[in-house]
């Protein structure tokens, strides 16, 4: 837990604490909190430089608004410590990510301050708008609704969607724009470039907030004395200023820029704006990582940093020996990098990801070659599409929960014409504290049941270099390598290439009891379990399949003339995956009197804990395959 706890911190457990403050204690009390998350996530690591940039907004709308009778939908969730801190869970934030822990994100099973899930971007203006709405039909008087949109997130697609049918029915939300030019990396696109724009223009800015005060002192801002302006009127200030202004392009009402920092000023602005009729958007200029310098001068790297020394600001990495096994996401850095200076048609896509999924290595040495669309997974899986379509080879990198979001385009612009490219699914599997929002459980269930799809998932770094090597080749169509987040087993993968054969497996061990088949890193889990097997007289053979599609059904026609109880391994869910392949290859070629016993994911949304734990929770390491075993044998 946190050194120390503030005395106005010490004094508010929930919002209606914080609102018997005084304004002018409200800058302190912001003070406080900003060193309550820093000192917090030093020692039990988070997302800290969003939280952060958002101290400010945090309490101004708990003050002002009356939580939770109105709702606060955060996007993204990532900018919700504070938000938690102040409605009821300060004593439990040292339990945040963890296992049997608070959840890292807003999670309405956990508060009834939480109102939506947000591990994900750019949700909250169209969430936040059913709520408004659900509101009116349910004849709940008083009822206000705000989302906050912030790093980049509104950028997404989804988002526009949201603002387009926030200008068309009738709502009384709130959208609050977060705009600190920062999502993970450095934002990118032409919506990104506007809102600097917007912000900087001072000639606009004065000229808008003289006419605002016009027509406010000639009465001509009348809705119920408090409502939104007339079309006319903004039309009007579109035509005086000579501007365009995408919210009042939309008929939303637009109030900003202001600074995110200021918390009185806050305050003061969304009690002026709270009771207005119609749409509006509030823009807050604000800093990532606000109040920590380290954080305020690399926000990438302090999005999310580990451990840290709260008081020199340096990062506590353990540091790097020849025993320390490498990342996948290096590994694919690398040798994506490698393979682009051979073949000059490879070209790298990621949506608001380089530094995580390690593309940020060719993004330094071939920066026309590598695109970062920002917040639009389905919009870089198509934009890759248009790639192939014309004879280029991108690698399209999108972490395995986000892909989620991109289903219609690989099925319907990538799938459907067979192009070739590669679909990269970083994070694949169970990746630990971000939990059920970010897990890559549904991958293979997902995409195996597509048409013209290869799946493979290897065992571990080496094969992973090997399967991007045979992917980079033409003539396969599209090509997804889906692999873990973090350390493999130590190994040398810096050896030439090798083929792969694709849709071919292989035995790593042989035995004669029973067989286990595995896809992925899970393998060497399943080593570890046939070894203490062993110990217990057990003879286990295990295959290490790497295809889920295509199955290697050579292989599979083999083990099944040899055992008669096979166990399958696989780290994502059980229910359509690849147990389930197994289970239809058997049926659908007789072998009747074969048992199959499967390990993955049960059907449920897994928590959030560290990656071993939750391996251990449901019974897929090397104890809980172990005892399956065993309870097969008896």
């Amino acid at each position: 837990m946190s050194d120390s706890v503030g005395a106005l911190l010490q004094m508010v457990e929930y919002p209606s604490d914080l609102k018997k403050l005084r304004e002018d204690e409200l800058p302190q009390f912001c003070q406080e909190l900003r060193q309550f998350i820093i000192d917090e996530l030093s020692h039990n690591p988070g997302h800290l430089g969003a939280s952060l940039g958002v101290v400010e907004l945090t309490v101004a709308l708990h003050y002002v608004f009356d939580m939770p009778k109105d709702k606060i939908v955060w996007d993204v969730g990532h900018q919700a410590y504070g938000h938690k801190i102040l409605t009821g869970r300060r004593s439990l934030f040292h339990t945040n990510r963890q296992l049997g822990g608070l959840c890292g994100f807003p999670n309405p099973a956990e508060s009834e301050y939480d109102s939506f899930v947000a591990g994900h971007a750019s949700n909250s203006i169209s969430a936040a708008l059913g709520i408004d709405i659900a509101a009116e039909k349910l004849g709940e008087k008083d009822v206000h609704t705000v989302a906050v949109i912030g790093d980049a997130a509104i950028s997404g697609g989804l988002a526009f969607e949201g603002l387009n049918n926030s200008s068309f029915y009738k709502n009384n939300l709130l959208i609050i724009l977060n705009d600190n030019h920062m999502a993970i990396d450095n934002p990118v696109g032409g919506l990104s470039e506007y809102l600097v724009k917007l912000t900087t223009s001072k000639a606009y800015n004065k000229l808008r907030n003289q006419f605002s005060q016009f027509l406010q002192e000639h009465g001509l801002i009348n809705d119920d004395k408090k409502g939104q302006m007339i079309r006319r009127n903004n039309s009007l200030k579109a035509a005086l200023t000579n501007q365009h202004n995408i919210f009042e392009g939309l008929n939303i009402r637009y109030f900003g820029p202001v600074d995110g920092h200021d918390v009185q000023q806050l305050v003061k602005i969304l009690r002026e704006i709270k009771d207005y009729k119609g749409p509006k958007v509030l823009h807050l200029k604000t800093t990532k990582g606000k109040g920590f310098k380290p954080a305020e001068e690399s926000a990438a790297e302090w999005h999310a940093p580990g451990k840290f020394n709260k008081e020199t600001g340096e990062r506590i990495i353990p540091p790097i020996t020849k025993d320390t096994p490498p990342l996948f996401q290096d590994v694919f850095g690398h040798t994506l990098l490698e393979l682009a200076r051979e073949n000059k048609k490879i070209i790298g896509v990621t949506p608001a990801m380089p530094t995580g999924c390690s593309m940020s290595f060719m993004m330094h040495e071939m920066p026309d070659r590598v695109y970062d669309v920002g917040i639009s997974e389905g919009h870089a899986v198509t934009f890759s599409a248009g790639l192939a379509k014309e004879g280029m080879m991108p690698f399209c990198n999108i972490y395995s929960s986000f892909m989620q979001r991109a289903y219609d385009n690989v099925i319907h612009d990538v799938a459907l014409q067979n192009l070739d490219m590669v679909l990269c699914l970083d994070r694949a599997g169970l990746v630990g504290a971000d939990g059920a929002t970010h897990h890559g459980a549904f991958d293979l269930a997902a995409f195996r049941c597509v048409p013209n799809m290869t799946i493979a998932s290897p065992m571990n770094v080496v094969e992973l270099r090997n399967l991007m090597y045979v992917a980079s080749h033409p003539g396969h169509g599209p090509f997804m390598i889906r692999y873990p987040r973090g350390k493999g087993v130590l190994l040398d993968w810096h050896l030439p290439f090798e083929e792969i054969k694709v849709g071919k497996g292989y035995c790593v061990t042989e035995g004669s009891d029973l067989a286990v088949l595995s896809i992925g890193p899970l393998g060497y889990r399943v080593q570890s379990a046939i070894k203490m097997a062993q110990e217990k007289g057990i003879s286990v053979a295990h295959y290490n399949m790497i295809f889920l599609k295509p199955l290697d059904e050579e292989l599979l026609h083999e083990v099944a003339g040899k055992f008669k109880k096979i166990i399958t391994v696989e780290d994502g869910v059980i229910r359509g995956g690849f147990g389930s392949a197994i289970l239809e290859f058997l049926s659908d070629h007789d072998y009747t009197n074969i048992q199959v016993k499967r390990v993955g994911l049960p059907d449920e949304f897994a928590t959030h804990g560290t990656q071993d734990e939750l391996y251990h929770l449901y019974g897929m390491d090397a104890d809980g395959i172990l005892k399956v075993i065993e309870t097969f044998m008896k």
